[in-house]
C-alpha cells in the first residue's frame, strides 16, 4: 500500500472542474511550489521555481506601483476639488470687505488651512482704520518686503508659488497665528502694470501639509484666479 495520502475524491473533483481557483491563489500556488521544492531535495535547482519567484516579486511590485497611482489620482482630484469650490465661494460677495473676511473664513475652511492672510506692499500706515478692520486678514508691508520673504536672503528668481516647512510663522505676516504655523504656501500676486505685488500666505500647523516636493499647479491656478479678482476691485 502506498504510504502518501490520498485526497478526498470530492476535493478531487471540484479541483479538476475548477484549475483556476488554485492558480489564482497565491498562497495555495506558493505552498505547491515550496512542496514540490522540497520533494526534489537540496541538491536540484529548480530554475522555474526561481523565475517564479522573480515574476511574483515583479507582480508585487506592480500592483504597489497601481495602489500609489490611483491613490495619487484620487488625492488630485480631491484637490482640483477643493480649488474649484474655494475660488467659487471667493467670487460671490459683492462688496470687497467680504471678499476680505471670506478669504480668511469660508475659503480658508474649504482649502483645509488654518489660516490665509493677504500681504500687500504699500506706504500706508497700518494704524489707518481701514487696515486694522481686516486685520484678521490683510497685513502690510514696506515695498520690497515680499520679494525679501521669499527669498528668505537667497539670490533667486522669484517663483509664483512658494511651498515650504518652516519653524514658526512671520509675526508680520500671520500675527497671533504665528507661533502655531509649521508649513506655508506663499501665492506671489502681480496686480498688473504701476501696483506693487502681493502675496497669499497658507499657514498649516501641519508641517507636512506644504512641502517642496508637491506639485503647485493647482495653486497657481488659485493664485490666477484671485489676480484677477483683486484687479477688479483695484480698478
Amino acid at each position: 500500500m502506498s504510504s502518501k495520502p490520498e485526497i478526498e475524491e470530492s476535493l478531487r473533483e471540484h479541483i479538476i472542474a475548477q484549475p483556476d481557483v488554485i492558480l489564482e491563489d497565491q498562497d495555495l500556488m506558493r505552498a505547491l511550489v515550496s512542496a514540490n521544492e522540497r520533494a526534489m531535495g537540496d541538491n536540484i535547482v529548480d530554475l522555474r521555481g526561481i523565475a517564479m519567484k522573480r515574476l511574483e516579486m515583479r507582480l508585487d511590485r506592480l500592483e504597489d506601483t497601481h495602489r500609489s497611482v490611483i491613490a495619487a489620482a484620487y488625492e488630485n482630484l480631491a484637490g482640483t476639488n477643493q480649488v474649484h469650490r474655494a475660488v467659487l465661494r471667493m467670487l460671490d460677495p459683492v462688496e470687497f470687505e467680504s471678499f476680505l473676511m471670506d478669504l480668511g473664513g469660508e475659503v480658508a475652511s474649504i482649502l483645509r488651512v488654518d489660516t490665509i492672510r493677504l500681504v500687500l506692499e504699500t506706504v500706508q500706515d497700518e494704524s489707518d482704520p481701514a487696515v486694522k478692520k481686516l486685520g484678521d486678514v490683510l497685513a502690510v508691508a514696506d515695498p520690497g518686503f515680499i520679494e525679501a520673504y521669499l527669498n528668505a536672503g537667497r539670490n533667486s528668481s522669484g517663483r509664483q508659488v512658494t511651498l515650504r516647512q518652516i519653524h514658526e510663522g512671520d509675526m508680520r505676516i500671520y500675527g497671533r497665528d504665528a507661533e502655531f504655523v509649521r508649513s506655508e504656501a506663499c501665492l506671489l500676486l502681480d496686480f498688473g502694470e504701476g501696483r506693487l505685488p502681493g502675496m497669499l500666505a497658507l499657514g498649516a500647523e501641519d508641517p507636512h501639509q506644504f512641502t517642496p516636493q508637491q506639485g503647485t499647479d493647482l495653486l497657481a491656478f488659485f493664485a490666477g484666479v484671485f489676480e484677477r479678482a483683486m484687479r477688479r476691485w483695484l480698478s
